[in-house]
């Protein structure tokens, strides 16, 4: 059984999500027939390559909220992500566009290490404050989570795998996805949100019970 599960490096949901997933997962008797293959979405699509801004900054002009409105968004993720055993560090965090890190876990997911690629880049970016937007960042974190050291820097030099997050946010638009995380188990069942591990855990026996009763 296959999940498919849309998600930004910069949406600090769905590094919770992943965590909150991954415990509904170790609920389901049969995880170990399941697949997890992450996909690409883009909050902010349309950011200039290469350049990144202030990440409250973002959000205030993005939301229209003050800063003291902002500060409290941030305590509050701060707080859910210390309930999963993550720790964020979000003040002073730049943002930008993520196309080059997602093309990198289309070469991670190629290479069979796309979930140790994401959880490292989601660590770099919410707890280390370390660059996903900067290619020689994103290189290095590339090989530390393990990556072949020549395809990672030959995919970043290039446009490689551009076409596949494309596909993948092409994806998203059709079947209607309009915020991240969102999960799709087993092609039928539609998760949308960091839900609490029960959730995932019912959606995924109700995905298994569907599947064999077939």
């Amino acid at each position: 059984m296959i999940i498919h599960i849309w998600s930004d490096i910069v949406c600090p949901w769905c590094y919770v999500g992943k965590r909150r997933f991954e415990r509904g997962l170790e609920r389901f008797p049969h995880r170990e027939r399941v697949e997890v293959v992450y996909r690409s979405f883009q909050l902010n699509p349309d950011a200039p390559a290469g350049e990144t801004s202030d990440r409250q900054e973002m959000l205030r002009r993005k939301y229209r909220l003050t800063e003291d409105q902002v500060d409290a968004l941030d305590v509050r993720m701060v707080e859910a992500a210390k309930a999963e055993g993550l720790q964020y560090n979000l003040k002073g965090t730049r943002t930008g566009n993520t196309l080059d890190a997602h093309r990198l876990l289309h070469l991670a997911l190629d290479e069979q290490k796309q979930n140790a690629a994401l959880e490292r880049l989601y660590r770099a970016y919410f707890t280390e404050q370390r660059s996903i937007f900067d290619r020689e960042s994103l290189a290095a974190l590339g090989v530390e989570a393990g990556l072949n050291p020549v395809r990672t820097r030959e995919t970043l030099e290039s446009d490689r795998y551009a076409e596949r997050v494309a596909l993948d946010l092409a994806q998203a638009r059709g079947i209607g996805i309009g915020g991240v995380p969102f999960f799709v188990i087993d092609g039928k069942y539609g998760v949308s949100g960091a839900q609490p591990p029960d959730v995932f855990a019912d959606a995924l026996r109700r995905a298994w019970s569907d599947r064999t009763a077939n």
